[in-house]
């Protein structure tokens, strides 16, 4: 593992003339999963279906979840430049994409008022079906954890549930539509609650709408 034939895995899915020698600062030190999928060329990665994917959440295996490896490059290079220029991914989030003042304090209770939410598109998707629209809903307020297995509460996965279904379940078929919130050490942003939310070809014009126009940060680098 590490690397494909004698190229090391920071040359991988990169053109022979971008090539560098030394590998970059922003792929050292990864984890052998994160290097196990950046030395897979792309055309040999296999995007997840729509019943693979709902397959991994009902058994909660979300560190199944794999970004295609070209992605994953560039989500690394990507989020190393944010803490470069933001001081973390996390300054990042709240001041260029929620627009929301630190410390972060809700209006209300869980779901209770619609400005303490905000639904937009997951800007590093994971490599899954195409048609697969991978969203991320942030909120202001907590979603309650069992302090020994830092799951979500049952209430908590209950008001989560409620929400989902009112918010997309009105638009979109129940076969169609499924969420799920990060374990804790697979959270990319810690210190603002969000869960995620996949659905399977949904109307552009509904996820412009529930999104107001957002887009994708890997759709605009």
């Amino acid at each position: 593992m590490g690397s494909i034939g004698n190229l090391p895995y920071w040359q991988v899915n990169v053109p022979e003339n971008e090539r560098t020698e030394e590998c970059p600062e922003f792929l050292r030190s990864l984890s052998v999963k994160d290097i196990g999928i950046i030395s897979t060329p792309d055309s040999e990665y296999k995007r997840a279906t729509w019943p693979e994917v709902q397959k991994i959440v009902a058994e909660n295996r979300l560190d199944a979840f794999r970004r295609v490896p070209s992605d994953l490059r560039r989500y690394l290079e990507y989020t190393w430049k944010l803490k470069r220029d933001y001081g973390s991914v996390m300054n990042f989030v709240l001041t260029q994409r929620l627009h929301w003042k630190a410390p972060v304090k809700p209006r209300g209770k869980p779901f209770e008022f619609d400005d303490d939410i905000e639904i937009l598109w997951n800007d590093w998707p994971y490599g899954i079906d195409e048609r697969i629209v991978h969203l991320v809903v942030w909120t202001k307020f907590e979603l309650a954890e069992d302090p020994v297995t830092t799951d979500l509460t049952d209430e908590a996965r209950a008001e989560i549930d409620k929400y989902v279904r009112k918010t997309f379940g009105s638009r979109i078929p129940q076969d169609r539509y499924i969420w799920f919130k990060n374990w804790r050490s697979l959270k990319s942003v810690h210190a603002v609650e969000h869960f995620h939310v996949m659905l399977f070809d949904p109307d552009p014009k509904f996820v412009d709408e529930i999104t107001n126009g957002d887009v994708p940060l890997c759709r605009k680098i």
